[in-house]
């Protein structure tokens, strides 16, 4: 929902007469040149070529002279505006009286678009009510409605119900998602669970793949691909309700290993990567290099100062964003300083463990529909990456799984993340013992387990330790038959 009790009155700004109050700078663009420079945009499968842009893309010099300015305190702000005309119309508008000495800035913004609702409260709970109450009388409030897509918003209109984390967040996220419909199938809402799973089928109809979230700023990169995850919930025995879905988990297994085929050794292309022995294995990554929209001033001045080419930081950043742990030391080449960023150059181990999942869901659910050579097919890529991972991801001496430098073909830090083959069933017995003593030892705090060991002011490092990761040691070492979080008396 957008704020439109912003007056629309037109100022000053809107009615100039141009041949008085405008001298043409020979630079600038005449209209028929605009169009030709506007940036173009991905054709994806469903969606409106000129809805596929963002609002970088659309708006150009004036998107960069909003966030260049701070003119909101969250960057995120613009690029969540709607236009309130042509997105065209304003850019030459824009461009006729941006060197006027009265030109003011924040008028025009208000003028020309929607900035994005705010609550005019926020959600007080009842400290009566028990925890259950509490969360089941949070849905409704978290809860957005399908509706028409507003022209030229970046946000991507869904044809169902769909969950939002609340506060500056007014859309969906991917990976997020899946730890919501796990809270949704205990209060009992199956109705919006499967509301949640219809409208990630329908975004990898329409898009190829599940975004980030549904705005057009998120299209260029995934998160974590938990869809396969998510679609086990329906049944207790975590397939037969999952039938509908196996052509969706086909295409989405097609986004991540797009060009696999023709890489040769110690090559990568998107998220694919050939490691030296012939094995493929996968990277977080993202289609664009550019600042991203909704933090595109950070990005420029994390780029500043990174002495390295900026397109290859913003690559970096935006794979940082698509691994949801943005941002952990994981990812940085010096501990601490964002700037080293390099998540590109990094193999996950949840990457490759939720990967190896959704390989082993592809082969159960053939199996269940009769198909037995994808079900053949499958079992072998998922045989084939856990092998892979063993070889170069699992670390025998320190008894832990860690992330792999391909391009320095050496191991990187031991994170909490090494507890997602637990979660999925990729690990052996011995494996998932052994990592259970490195966990206790290095992760575990009297407050639970930490995201890493190193303290570096980044979200997803010490001594943060996000209800994800909390969730799946639980049950990842349940599966193995460790109750390691469940009993206090394994707590420091």
């Amino acid at each position: 929902m957008l704020n439109q009790k912003l007056n629309p009155t037109p100022s000053e700004d809107l009615t100039i007469d141009v041949d008085l109050l405008y001298e043409t700078d020979p630079c600038e663009l005449k209209l028929d040149e605009m169009i030709e420079a506007e940036p173009e945009p991905e054709m994806i499968e469903g969606l409106p070529a000129s809805d596929a842009l963002t609002p970088a893309d659309r708006y150009l010099e004036l998107f960069e002279h909003v966030q260049s300015t701070k003119l909101f305190p969250d960057s995120k702000t613009f690029p969540d505006c709607a236009p309130k005309m042509d997105p065209l119309d304003i850019l030459i508008r824009y461009r006729k009286v941006r060197r006027h000495r009265d030109f003011d800035l924040r008028r025009f913004v208000e003028n020309h678009f929607w900035l994005p609702e705010t609550l005019s409260s926020e959600y007080v709970s009842n400290p009566e009510n028990s925890l259950k109450e509490h969360i089941d009388q949070l849905w409704p409030i978290l809860t957005r409605e399908p509706q028409d897509h507003i022209p030229w918003s970046s946000l991507l209109a869904l044809p169902q119900s769909y969950i939002v984390p609340g506060g500056r967040f007014s859309e969906t996220y991917y990976w997020d998602s899946y730890f919501t419909m796990l809270g949704l199938a205990e209060s009992g809402r199956e109705d919006l669970l499967k509301c949640m799973a219809d409208n990630f089928a329908w975004m990898i109809e329409n898009y190829g793949h599940i975004p980030n979230g549904n705005r057009t700023y998120y299209l260029s990169r995934s998160q974590p691909p938990v869809f396969a995850l998510m679609v086990e919930l329906f049944e207790e025995d975590g397939v037969r309700g999952a039938r509908r879905y196996l052509d969706h988990l086909k295409m989405e297994y097609a986004f991540w290993m797009d060009g696999a085929e023709s890489l040769a050794l110690n090559q990568a292309y998107r998220h694919v990567v050939r490691m030296p022995d012939g094995s493929l294995l996968n990277r977080y990554w993202d289609d664009r290099d550019t600042p991203r929209d909704e933090s595109w001033l950070e990005d420029v001045e994390t780029a500043k100062h990174s002495g390295r080419p900026p397109n290859e930081v913003y690559r970096d950043l935006r794979a940082g964003a698509a691994s949801g742990w943005d941002y952990s030391s994981r990812w940085l080449r010096d501990a601490g300083r964002l700037a080293s960023i390099r998540t590109t150059q990094f193999i996950p181990i949840d990457l490759n463990a939720f990967l190896y999942k959704l390989e082993s869901a592809i082969a159960n659910i053939s199996a269940l529909k009769g198909e037995r050579d994808t079900e053949a097919l499958f079992r072998q890529k998922a045989s084939d990456r856990r092998a892979a991972v063993n070889h170069y991801l699992w670390d025998d001496e320190n008894g832990c799984y860690r992330d792999y430098d391909w391009r320095r073909e050496e191991m990187a830090l031991f994170s909490a993340a090494s507890i997602v083959p637990l979660y999925v069933g990729m690990a052996n017995h011995e494996q998932a013992d052994r990592l259970a003593n490195v966990v206790r030892s290095r992760l575990l705090t009297p407050g639970g387990i930490m995201a890493t060991e190193y303290e570096t002011g980044e979200q997803w490092d010490k001594p943060n330790g996000w209800a994800p990761l909390q969730w799946m040691a639980i049950q990842g070492f349940k599966r193995y038959g460790d109750d390691m979080l469940g009993d206090e008396r394994n707590r420091p």
